[in-house]
């Protein structure tokens, strides 16, 4: 059984105690569902973290967002820092899916830029489920996607023994075969170099280290690790094993089979096309699987080989396919899967399925892609659903979907910080922007903050314009802005740089602003989804960490959902008041630290202060790209991905003169 070793000042108190030990019953017990309702602020994480550390499962922590997923990979590293905690979500930077139009015969090819850290966070997680016992893994819903076989993965590695012999040529066949690449000149990740007898493998999962192994003859004398940059050696073993640089890496014989089989396929695929006499689309799947199976057969890739997975992986026809969950079961028997967000993440999973089934459809049906592409899929929310042994439900505002499912629901409504739920107060809606100027003039002169959410992407450009024009600091935040430019306009409103900030529905789950004092809620009574009782209680808790945090709903006339947020508030701001005065707590504000060191000044300041760069001795200029990159592979490194972006175009920019 894995050992997981809780790191913290903190001790359970208020209602954490009793959740924890509701929670670790339950578990025990053998119960497949439960749920943990707990309120902002209440200490969530915390929770979790104690329930694994008792239950001692591994543990796949699953939320809906990837700015979620880091905020959750950098608490849970903070917890356990003893324990193998990973992180594995998307490795794309930007995704375009291919799909097409018929109405416009419009064929929009896959783009997309992957991001190598998190390709090989990626890596790094799928290797430790298959070496170690005590692993956490953040996710987000990239989970529920398709994956190659564990099995494969597994039985596709290297083991490096000293004292036995190899013969060094088939060696390097087969870290060939396991997707790594000869490079004597530019040692990365992925790659391996041969100087003599010596042969250094850089494994494609690890950023600290690479692998290097010295024969005498052809007998393994030393295999160490050692760092690429100093080559200083960091670590002797008796013993290493080096996994795939590649997730769907099948063995050869696999391969040629996986290669008849697409063969065979598009035999009757392009038979029914011809006895259809659509020739077009004839040509078109022709010309595309004849090309992927030439790359296949000479590199074992080619570009959207996840298409062909079903045949990878030897599944048939609308079988499961591999996910992250097959990993865990690969190794462990019992594990755990908590959902954060409940109320959200199990909405998007279950929509996750449908989504992809229709573009690919679409593909099929005109000649892009062959039928079994289909099966590269997501998991049915019924798949996902019954498939761990232990689900953990974790929401302020879980719906009914996870309390009938759960054994026990778990409350945590009480706040170790003894700060109360924001008092919420109901202002008539008809001269909203203008009363809701007069309440921000105050809070902002105290240096706190202001949230407020509209209903169109529209009015929040609008009523952002407005008060600027009346002097107020003002900025918007709606889909348009990706996720890096939300969250460096999040980062900003911390800073001060601004005081008010305007959105839609992405204010509601998971921003941890104690900054902010005033929510302002316009239009509450347009009754929806925007202004659902999950949504308004989300909302609402933005304020529930500063102790002068308040509410105004800008309505006229109190609704349902209205009611019962008020209803909900006023009962947990009694019971945190009889807990405060119980054990003499006087509330104070949450604090919570800021990284500033986005604002240091580095190569990248000065490059944008340079005026005449472009004279700028090419030296000088190389220095400059240096320091940047080293930067940049830091910021990347420490998962602050908004840093490692701005520096990223600030390279690129010296590197147009």
């Amino acid at each position: 059984m894995p050992n997981f070793t809780l790191s913290s000042p903190y001790q359970p108190s208020g209602d954490q105690p009793n959740a924890i030990k509701t929670l670790v019953n339950s578990i025990e017990a053998g119960n497949r569902y439960q749920t943990l309702l707990g309120v902002t602020g209440s200490g969530k994480t915390y929770t979790m973290a104690k329930v694994i550390e008792a239950t001692k499962k591994p543990t796949l922590i699953m939320t809906h967002n990837k700015t979620l997923a880091a905020q959750l990979y950098s608490e849970f590293r903070t917890f356990f820092p003893n324990n193998h905690v990973e992180y594995f979500i998307s490795y794309y930077d930007y995704y375009q899916p291919e799909a097409y139009i018929p109405r416009q015969d419009l064929f929009i090819e896959k783009d997309s830029s992957i991001n190598e850290e998190l390709e090989r966070l990626r890596l790094s997680t799928t290797a430790s489920l298959l070496s170690h016992e005590d692993v956490i893994v953040i996710a987000s819903v990239s989970a529920n996607y398709g994956l190659g076989s564990p099995e494969d993965y597994k039985s596709i590695v290297q083991k490096l023994i000293v004292g036995e012999e190899y013969a060094q040529k088939a060696l390097l066949l087969k870290l060939v075969e396991m997707g790594y690449k000869r490079n004597d000149e530019f040692f990365d990740r992925g790659d391996f170099r041969v100087n003599g007898e010596v042969i250094d493998i850089y494994p494609a999962y690890n950023e600290e280290f690479a692998i290097r192994v010295e024969f005498f003859g052809d007998e393994i004398e030393d295999v160490y690790t050692f760092n690429t940059l100093t080559n200083e050696k960091i670590e002797h073993f008796k013993e290493a094993t080096v996994y795939a640089a590649n997730q769907f890496i099948v063995s050869q014989e696999k391969l040629a089979i996986a290669v008849k089989s697409i063969e065979s396929e598009l035999g009757e695929r392009l038979n029914y096309y011809q006895k259809e006499d659509r020739m077009v689309e004839y040509n078109r799947l022709k010309q595309r699987v004849e090309f992927d199976l030439e790359m296949i057969e000479a590199t074992g890739m080619c570009k959207g080989i996840e298409n062909y997975s079903r045949h990878l992986t030897q599944k048939k026809e609308g079988e499961t396919p591999f996910t992250m969950m097959d990993y865990f079961e690969a190794m462990h028997d019992d594990y755990l899967v908590i959902v954060d967000e409940s109320h959200v993440s199990l909405s998007q999973f279950r929509g996750m399925y449908a989504g992809d089934r229709s573009r690919k459809e679409v593909l099929v049906e005109h000649g892009f892609r062959l039928p079994s592409a289909l099966d590269n899929r997501p998991l049915m929310f019924d798949e996902y659903i019954n498939k761990p042994p232990h689900f953990l439900f974790v929401s302020a505002t879980p719906k009914e979907l996870e309390i009938e499912l759960s054994s026990v629901v778990a409350e945590q409504v009480v706040r170790p910080t003894g700060l109360l739920d924001p008092p919420i107060e109901v202002i008539p809606s008809t001269y909203q922007v203008e009363n809701l100027y007069d309440r921000m003039k105050p809070v902002i002169e105290k240096g706190e903050r202001v949230l407020v959410t509209v209903l169109t992407k529209k009015m929040a450009e609008e009523l952002t314009n407005y008060y600027n024009d009346l002097g107020l600091r003002v900025r918007y935040m709606h889909s348009d802005l990706d996720a890096i430019e939300r969250n460096q306009v999040i980062r900003s409103l911390r800073l001060g740089e601004f005081d008010i900030l305007v959105g839609i529905n992405l204010l509601r789950e998971g921003l941890d602003l104690p900054e902010v004092s005033l929510v302002a809620i316009l239009d509450a009574d347009k009754e929806g989804f925007l202004r659902s009782t999950t949504s308004l209680i989300q909302t609402s808790g933005r304020a529930a960490r500063n102790v002068n945090g308040r509410v105004l709903m800008y309505a006229n006339r109190i609704t349902n959902s209205m009611k019962e947020t008020i209803d909900i508030t006023s009962k947990r701001r009694e019971t945190q008041i009889a807990y405060n005065k119980k054990h003499g707590i006087t509330p104070k504000t949450t604090l919570r630290e800021l990284d500033t060191d986005l604002k240091v000044d580095d190569a990248g300041e000065l490059y944008s202060k340079q005026s005449k760069i472009d004279r700028m001795p090419k030296a000088e200029r190389k220095k400059i790209l240096n320091e940047l990159k080293a930067k940049m592979l830091v910021a990347a490194k420490n998962l602050e991905f908004e840093e490692a972006a701005r520096l990223r175009d600030q390279i690129a920019k010296i590197k147009k003169l």
